[in-house]
């Protein structure tokens, strides 16, 4: 695994999320367009998978390594919805909406599941041949 392309995609994507979260505030965008929360969502379950990828290095792509990451990003993306439910209910008091926190724990689960696969596909080294040595079935002198 390379750390540094790994903390490097991190620190973009936290940037990221952070410029669409102030404009989203600024520009109440998340009163306006009712789907705005749920990009956000998968943006943060992104981010929080590839944290814990972080963190908590895979030692191998197994199920088990995919479902580790799935209940990390699930306890975290749980402990928002607490939070998010406590903040509502004595600041603003809006009553709660089981849907809608649904909806986000899907959406931070789905980003979750989408953060493993970009990891293996974009920040794990896949071992390549040696250069000058050709596939194996490939070799020199068979007859193909």
């Amino acid at each position: 695994m390379d750390r540094r392309k790994l903390l490097k995609h991190l620190t973009y994507l936290i940037f990221f999320i952070f410029i669409i979260n102030t404009l989203a505030l600024k520009l109440y965008w998340y009163s306006l367009i009712w789907w705005f929360d749920m990009p956000m969502h998968f943006m943060g379950g992104f981010f929080i998978g590839l944290l814990w990828m972080f963190v908590f290095p895979p030692k191998d792509l197994s199920f088990k390594s995919i479902l580790k990451i799935i209940l990390g990003v699930l306890f975290i993306g749980i402990l928002w919805e607490v939070f998010e439910v406590f903040l509502n209910n004595y600041t603003v008091q809006n009553p709660f909406d089981m849907i809608d926190t649904l909806s986000d724990i899907f959406f931070d689960f789905v980003g979750g599941i989408f953060s493993f696969f970009y990891f293996s596909k974009r920040i794990i080294n896949i071992k390549a041949s040696p250069v000058g040595q050709e596939p194996t079935g490939y070799g020199r002198g068979k007859n193909v």
